[in-house]
């Protein structure tokens, strides 16, 4: 059965960071991928990518392996430290096994062995990049929540905590020593600020809000 190639992102609508110390390499990869659409923003080693580039998303880190004296290891890293998660798609001509697994084992997406095909190296661009969409769409999705959840009551977030645990509207009633109808209205409100017609969407955005905690 033939793979299907990955879709290509929209012109201009994606960034890669390039990091290599060959300029050869590094100028004819940001000609070509900025051809492609892409936003590049070419580096000269780790150095001073961590100086100049500033984070951005979607997007993602196209990176030598091997440079001198800072390796693509000790700058997943350093970018894992400062909070940085662009994902990684590492290009090496003389890696040791394990240095590759330790960098699919610390997250990047792939690795690319020089010379690697065209085809191969976009491929592994989209679907990096495609990650790197899911995961800014999830984070939207938890600052959403969080700022629908800031819009609650005191006792509506009670009742929302109460709720999300399984507990049933006459507990919830006996538990504060009040009315089946007034919880009701309580739960209705919530459901409305939280933005969610379900009580498997109001426990997966409770989560998501939980999550940053």
């Amino acid at each position: 059965m033939t793979e299907k190639p990955d879709p290509s992102p929209p012109p201009g609508k994606g960034h890669v960071y390039v990091v290599d110390d060959d300029p050869s390499v590094r100028n004819s990869l940001a000609r070509m991928l900025t051809y492609m659409g892409f936003e590049v923003e070419a580096h000269a080693g780790p150095q001073e990518f961590l100086k100049n580039s500033l984070p951005v998303a979607p997007a993602v880190l196209l990176l030598d392996m091997r440079m001198p004296g800072y390796t693509g290891l000790q700058l997943q890293k350093d970018m894992a430290r400062l909070g940085r998660h662009t994902p990684m798609v590492f290009m090496s001509g003389e890696s040791e096994p394990q240095e590759i697994i330790d960098a699919l084992t610390a997250g990047a997406c792939h690795f690319l062995l020089k010379p690697f095909n065209m085809d191969d190296l976009l491929r592994a661009i989209y679907r990096a990049m495609a990650l790197d969409r899911e995961r800014l769409a999830n984070y939207r999705d938890e600052v959403d929540a969080r700022l629908r959840y800031e819009l609650l009551t005191p006792r509506e977030r009670d009742v929302c905590q109460m709720v999300v645990k399984g507990l049933m509207n006459k507990e919830i009633a006996e538990h504060f020593d009040c009315s089946l109808k007034t919880i009701k209205v309580h739960r209705a409100r919530v459901m409305e600020k939280m933005g969610v017609g379900s009580l498997l969407e109001l426990v997966e955005a409770v989560s998501q809000v939980e999550s940053r905690v």
